[in-house]
C-alpha cells in the first residue's frame, strides 16, 4: 500500500514556490516499513491522522511525527535512511544522525509515552499515519504545506492520498479517525464519506500554534475524552 502511494505521488510535479519535494516513502522506506510492520497490524483502533512530513521528523526517519530520539529510543526503530535525489542544502536528510528535534513529534510521541508508558500499550489503542507522504521545501529552505498548493496541484495529490487513506481504513477498520489539526480532519471527511465511526480532530502540536505551546497534552486529553476516545 505505501509503495503504491509512493509511486503515485512520485509521478506528480509541483511548481513555485515549491522547489524541492521529499518522499520518505522512497528514501526512508526501511524505517517506514519497519514502523508499519511492527505497529500497524491492529484492528478497531483510533487512527490519528497528520498532515505531511515535517523536515526534522518523518522527512528524516520515515515515521509520522518521527522525531529522531522518539523513534529510535521509544519506538525502537533505527533503520538505514538513504538520500533523496534532490536536497535543499539547508534541509539535508541525515536520517537518524539528524540532531534537530521535531517539536510536533516530541509532543505527540512524548504524550503517548507519558500516558501509555510503552509503545505496545499505545498501539493497542492508536495508530498514527500522515495523510500526505510528501514534504515540500521552498527555495529559501522554508517548509511548505500541502494545504497551500494551488488547486491544480492539489487535485491529483489529494486523489492519490484519498485512495491510500481509504485503503488504510479498509485494512485497519478503525472505530475513529482523528485529524491532528483541521486540515487532516477535512481531508478525512472528503476521503471517507461512508465512514460510520467517529471522525473529528485534535489540536495540532505545532509550535506555530499558540494554543499548542500552552499545555498541548492536557488540551488533547480533554478533546479525546470529550469524544469518548479515552
Amino acid at each position: 500500500m505505501s509503495r503504491t502511494l509512493a509511486k503515485d505521488v512520485d509521478a506528480l510535479r509541483f511548481g513555485a514556490p515549491v522547489r524541492y519535494v521529499y518522499n520518505p516513502l522512497d528514501y526512508a522506506r526501511a524505517p517506514h516499513e519497519a514502523y508499519l510492520t511492527r505497529y500497524g497490524t491492529g484492528r478497531g483502533h483510533i487512527v490519528l491522522l497528520g498532515m505531511n512530513p515535517g523536515p526534522f521528523g518523518m522527512a528524516q526517519t520515515g515515521v509520522p511525527f518521527g522525531d529522531v530520539s522518539m523513534v529510535r529510543d521509544w519506538l525502537g526503530i533505527d533503520e538505514r535512511v538513504k538520500r533523496p535525489e534532490r536536497e535543499h542544502p539547508k534541509r539535508p536528510v541525515l536520517g537518524f544522525k539528524c540532531e534537530r528535534s521535531e517539536v510536533s513529534g516530541t509532543r505527540l510521541w512524548g504524550w503517548a509515552k507519558q500516558r501509555f508508558e510503552t509503545p505496545e500499550r499505545f498501539f493497542a489503542r492508536f495508530f498514527v499515519v500522515n495523510y500526505c507522504p510528501l514534504a515540500f521545501v521552498e527555495e529559501s529552505g522554508r517548509n511548505f504545506t500541502p494545504d497551500k498548493l494551488p488547486t491544480k496541484e492539489q487535485r491529483p495529490l489529494f486523489e492519490a492520498c484519498d485512495r491510500a487513506l481509504g485503503r488504510i481504513v479498509e485494512l485497519l477498520e478503525p472505530r475513529a479517525v482523528v485529524g491532528v489539526g483541521g486540515f487532516a480532519e477535512a481531508r478525512a471527511r472528503a476521503a471517507l464519506p461512508d465512514f460510520d465511526g467517529f471522525l473529528g480532530c485534535i489540536l495540532h502540536p505545532s509550535p506555530a500554534s499558540p494554543k499548542a505551546n500552552s499545555g498541548w497534552a492536557a488540551t488533547i486529553e480533554r478533546q479525546l475524552a470529550d469524544a469518548g476516545l479515552l
